[in-house]
């Protein structure tokens, strides 16, 4: 079973690629081993999408193919 961390205290950072709008940003959370929590910046207040660290590479790789 997955449990979602307790993310009431992360500190989200911007994409490094967001285009500088303030609205317009891909948010993740560090420290979370083996976890890598994403949300919308502009619905911060929505539940984040948390995967696994290596599905995240994954898609990062596919992303930058």
């Amino acid at each position: 079973m997955t449990h979602t961390p307790d993310l009431s205290t992360a500190a989200w950072r911007k994409s490094s690629y967001s285009d500088g709008g303030a609205n317009n940003c891909v948010e993740v959370a560090d420290g979370y081993t083996g976890l890598v929590p994403v949300r919308d910046s502009k619905i911060p207040a929505s539940r984040p999408l948390v995967f696994s660290a290596g599905s995240w590479f994954t898609f990062l790789e596919s992303v930058r193919d």
